[in-house]
């Protein structure tokens, strides 16, 4: 495998002349930071890879700031330890997500499925494709007292932290009072609803994450006479 991959290396790794442009190129691919970046993603150290490649940990550590320039043969090694083709450390790097999103350019939209609305909340990430957690801009109204919290719920894990006023959130069959500065972290597969407490509407930052947890195994149930039907679940909402 060795000879073939020496075989097929560029030029600049056999040509001393061309010694610069070597430097030049691999200073352009960013190689020594792909090393590092897939070290760390397996929580490796320099002297695990070294054990995995035959290579010094100083050598590694030199070759992941750009102070040496590497062979294919040693690159293939690196390659193989973290189950990648060596093609990988020449193709055009993936461009990182980032998405701003401007306060002008939020929308602002009411609780859905209600005539009177009880919060209002805007998207911070609507253009972000793909995205695993969902962060809100929330504003709680004060509601009458004989007014009714409204539970929902959803897939995943849900985190709010009360920027200012007073809210009360129902989890489950339980009700904690949060004031600004509070924050909670919970299941949201449970029913949950929120009551804006205070005078003044309460503000919070609510992030919705899609990860869904281990399910508890329910204990069998027995089965249900013939004559009886069970009604479907209502579909969960897509707002916080």
């Amino acid at each position: 495998m060795d000879s073939k991959l020496e075989t097929s290396a560029p030029h600049f790794e056999s040509v001393p002349a061309a010694a610069h442009s070597a430097e030049a190129f691999i200073a352009e691919k960013r190689i020594g930071e792909r090393i590092r970046r897939l070290r760390l993603k397996r929580s490796m150290g320099l002297v695990e890879l070294g054990r995995h490649t035959g290579l010094s940990a100083s050598f590694l550590s030199q070759l992941e700031t750009g102070r040496v320039v590497p062979t294919l043969r040693n690159l293939a090694r690196i390659a193989m330890v973290f189950g990648r083709d060596l093609s990988y450390f020449f193709e055009p790097e993936p461009h990182p997500l980032f998405r701003l999103h401007r306060r002008s350019e939020r929308v602002r939209l009411p609780q859905t499925g209600v005539d009177d609305p009880t919060y209002y909340f805007e998207s911070l990430a609507y253009m972000v494709p793909d995205r695993q957690l969902d962060p809100y801009f929330a504003e709680f109204v004060p509601l009458r007292k004989n007014a009714e919290m409204r539970p929902h719920v959803h897939p995943g894990y849900e985190f709010l932290y009360l920027l200012q006023g007073e809210l009360e959130i129902r989890h489950g069959d339980r009700t904690h009072a949060l004031e600004g500065g509070d924050s909670v972290y919970f299941d949201a597969a449970t029913p949950h609803a929120y009551r804006c407490t205070g005078s003044a509407p309460a503000v919070a930052l609510i992030v919705t994450m899609h990860q869904v947890g281990p399910q508890p195994v329910a204990a069998p149930r027995p089965a249900a006479p013939a004559a009886r039907s069970t009604a479907s679940a209502p579909p969960p909402e897509t707002e916080p």
